[in-house]
């Protein structure tokens, strides 16, 4: 047997991977680190959506778009159209059979068709009593009459118009039993004594004028209401002349008024039933193809469905969220694509919110979870470490024995590892990987993944302090998110390679304070005039004293010079251009974390020429040092300064 395999076509890639959790997490967390809440955050990911997942902005997009394009394909003159033709047609019929007879009867005829008035409706009328000589005349007034009453059905019944073409007198005996024991059963429920019985026994008669098979008399007025609530909008939508010529027509709909008495007595029962529905709406068709009565109920029935469905994508009301998008219209509106796009991000939402990476606060306040922190914090790094790998060749080095004792375990090796490789382990995993893959071969090729270090007891340790300036300057002129993302790298490298070090994160703005790294990627940037290093030194000095068997690292990143001090009274005194005492106080403070042999580098940020000489003379005097990274290289900076510093 011949098989053929090509690309799938039945909707989304089945086999395709899973939401990109790690994409999310770090749009997210820019987000967060730029001042937005987490949920914020998580809103504006779900509307924005990623390279390979359309996000609500442009579902709701689709949705605008394909209204727009039923309002502009069509117009509601369809029926009126198609009866003109068929009227037309049978006069023309008659007149050519009366042109072939003799007899007086047929000039009677003659000034009988001359004088039909030239209203549709009014002429559909006046022919009602005549009495036809050409067949096909008498046939083609016969199909108007079809024709309305299957319009009409339609209206209410999606799919009538071509389920009754042609229909006999016993389908017209069919339909009128339908909705009068369609009515029987309304009446009942409005009044309560309905049963599920009563329902069962009905669709057992009638079920097949239901296609979308509901399962109790709700689910029917569900259904049935949204369908009479666009006819009503359809014939909001005609202009008054329009109206009324339909109006008269419907009359004549199946040559019997009693389809108007059943059609009106059920368009009172679902408007009492389901009077939330717009029944009051309209809409201006713009297009050149004419709809007719059903046609048009269907695509006002659409219109009001993409209008929910681009008010569910927009998620811009109070209590908004994704479990409101309906996903059955999204699939009839929009196709299987958009209904899959529209479930990958409810999946996102909810993988984020079921691994742990949102949680909430005692608050009440969604946060990034510590999980969600490391992950943000390894991201950091991830970039980190390939600026260092990029910079001039340079390469990290460790000294023989600086690491440490071995542990006789191993783990993966990450970026910032020092420790020496486990070959054994590492050529396992290699041997392992390509066994799987089903591509053993020697030599055996080493991949990173396969890579690992053997574990080992650090002799020494580190009590680093970064001081980060978090003044308004940072936010205006862009660093701001830079420098987060510095301190949750050198936050992540030390707390997974590093464990024995032990890091101070301290903002100075105004005045400064210890902040932990949920703290400072949650910052929001505050207009605060000040820039508090001498506060910040303080603050690093105690942590210093704390850990005194440690050596000692301060990194301090700023963009501008000592503007503020501590007073004794614990209140900030701010001056600008630099006041001496701030100057004073704040070298003073340098030098006593230099007596406690802190090794101090300072990360100048921008091209100040006043905040270069300050810093340059404030590092000689210490023996520390300065570095102008530009904002992208920042971190790597950090990083490599930190690296660079424990290894003395």
């Amino acid at each position: 047997m011949d098989q053929r395999y090509g690309p799938y076509h039945g909707g989304p890639d089945p086999l395709a991977p899973p939401v990109d959790l790690r994409e999310a997490l770090d749009a997210i967390g820019n987000d967060v680190l730029e001042g937005s809440s987490p949920r914020r955050a998580l809103r504006e990911l779900l509307r924005r959506g990623s390279r390979n997942m359309r996000g609500l902005d442009e579902l709701a997009a689709q949705a605008q778009r394909r209204r727009r394009e039923l309002l502009e394909q069509g117009n509601l003159g369809g029926t009126l159209a198609e009866v003109r033709e068929l009227l037309d047609r049978a006069v023309l019929a008659e007149r050519k059979e009366l042109a072939r007879a003799l007899d007086d009867d047929a000039r009677f005829s003659e000034l009988q068709l001359d004088e039909v008035s030239p209203s549709t409706a009014q002429a559909v009328r006046e022919l009602s009593e005549y009495t036809w000589r050409s067949p096909e005349a008498a046939a083609d007034y016969d199909k108007i009459r079809d024709l309305l009453g299957r319009e009409l059905l339609d209206q209410r019944f999606a799919g009538m118009k071509q389920a009754l073409e042609n229909a006999t007198d016993e389908d017209r005996r069919r339909v009128d039993e339908m909705l009068s024991d369609l009515n029987d059963l309304l009446d009942k429920h409005s009044r309560g004594e309905d049963s599920q019985r009563d329902f069962d026994e009905f669709m057992k008669r009638h079920g097949d004028f239901f296609p979308e098979n509901p399962r109790n008399t709700e689910e029917l007025l569900d259904s049935l209401a949204a369908r009479a609530a666009a006819a009503q909008r359809l014939r909001n939508s005609l202009t008054d002349e329009q109206r009324a010529e339909l109006d008269a027509l419907a009359q004549q709909a199946f040559g019997s008024p009693s389809l108007m008495g059943q059609l009106d007595r059920l368009d009172a029962n679902l408007r009492a039933a389901r009077p939330g529905e717009d029944w009051g709406g309209g809409q201006r068709f713009r297009g050149d193809d004419g709809m007719g009565l059903g046609e048009g109920t269907g695509a006002l029935a659409d219109i009001a469905e993409l209008e929910q469905l681009a008010q569910q994508l927009s998620q811009e009301y109070a209590g908004a969220q994704l479990d409101d998008i309906d996903p059955d219209a999204l699939l009839r509106q929009l196709g299987e694509e958009a209904a899959a796009d529209a479930r990958t991000l409810a999946d996102l939402e909810r993988a984020l919110q079921q691994q742990g990476f949102l949680d909430r606060g005692a608050d009440g306040q969604w946060r990034l979870s510590p999980k969600a922190m490391r992950q943000l914090g390894q991201s950091a790094l991830r970039d980190v470490a390939g600026r260092l790998s990029g910079r001039r060749g340079e390469r990290d080095t460790q000294r023989a024995g600086a690491t440490g004792e071995p542990t006789g375990a191993s783990r993966e090796w990450e970026f910032g590892d020092t420790e020496p490789w486990d070959v054994t382990r590492t050529v396992t995993n290699a041997v392992l990987r390509e066994s799987a893959s089903g591509r053993s071969r020697l030599p055996v090729r080493l991949q990173v993944s396969d890579v690992e270090v053997a574990e080992t007891e650090q002799r020494v340790h580190a009590a680093v302090a970064l001081l980060v300036d978090t003044s308004f300057s940072m936010v205006m002129d862009g660093r701001w998110v830079p420098m987060k993302r510095t301190a949750l790298a050198l936050n992540h490298l030390i707390t997974t390679r590093f464990r024995g070090d032990d890091l101070q994160l301290i903002g100075f703005g105004r005045l400064a304070r210890q902040l932990t790294p949920s703290e400072l990627a949650g910052l929001d940037g505050a207009w605060d005039q000040g820039t508090n290093l001498h506060h910040a030194l303080l603050l690093a000095g105690r942590h210093l004293r704390r850990n005194p068997n440690a050596q000692p690292v301060v990194l301090i990143v700023t963009d501008g010079e000592p503007t503020a001090h501590l007073e004794p009274d614990g209140h900030a005194f701010f001056d600008y251009p630099p006041h001496p005492k701030t100057l004073g106080l704040t070298v003073r403070e340098l030098d006593n974390v230099a007596r406690l042999g802190a090794q101090v580098t300072i990360f100048r940020l921008g091209d100040d020429p006043g905040l270069a000489r300050v810093v340059d003379r404030m590092a000689h005097r210490v023996g520390g040092r300065v570095v102008a990274p530009d904002l992208d290289g920042l971190g790597a900076a950090v990083v490599s300064d930190y690296m660079r510093l424990r290894r003395r």
